[in-house]
């Protein structure tokens, strides 16, 4: 059943009061957590009850599982978003790219988790995952020239040569133990990547 998501489900409705807001952002980190662990059949009384809220609130703000599922990916691509220039302004340029590629995998553990909603979502709005992927492109390439500019980085490997190398993570079988192979594949990646000295 195709979901009946507002074109709007990412931005935070206008005048919310100081607590409805903090109950809304308690409510979207507890469900990107939630999905990332369990997959998106979450009980959404056990996210509301996690953000120490009523179902009901949860209902005032999402009013469908799939709203909640938009809503927890657009807040994941503006992470990822955030995250580059944050590091790019904190760290050096080799580590902000392999800490921005280490949160990149938990980006993909929170997708995989909404796998099945976000295929419904896709077919009422599929222009936000053209968005989404062009927005993580942008920040990817960033973190990529300023690491190769500074000759910290290996020339030769372009940005799709390497985001087909991060995207092939998402295959590995779906285990307890997905994030620390994923964690060790990026470790390998910029053993590779680095320039040797």
């Amino acid at each position: 059943m195709a979901s009946a998501t507002p074109e709007n489900a990412d931005q935070t409705p206008p005048k919310l009061r100081a607590d409805a807001r903090r109950n809304r952002d308690k409510l979207i980190e507890i469900a990107a957590q939630a999905f990332a662990d369990n997959g998106v059949e979450t009980s959404l009384e056990h996210i509301a009850r996690k953000a120490g809220v009523g179902i009901g609130t949860l209902y005032r703000h999402f009013p469908t599982r799939e709203h909640l599922v938009e809503v927890v990916y657009r807040r994941e691509l503006q992470n990822l978003a955030d995250a580059a220039d944050e590091l790019s302004r904190t760290e050096s340029a080799d580590i902000a790219l392999e800490q921005w590629m280490r949160r990149f995998v938990n980006y993909m553990a929170t997708k995989r988790g909404m796998a099945s909603s976000l295929k419904i979502i896709a077919s009422s709005n599929s222009t936000m995952f053209a968005e989404g992927f062009g927005r993580i492109r942008s920040s990817f390439d960033k973190l990529l020239t300023a690491a190769q500019e500074q000759n910290l980085i290996r020339k030769d490997i372009g940005q799709s040569d390497l985001m087909h190398a991060m995207s092939s993570i998402y295959s590995i079988p779906d285990t307890p133990e997905w994030r620390d192979s994923a964690n060790r594949l990026i470790g390998l990646l910029m053993d590779g990547l680095r320039v040797q000295r």
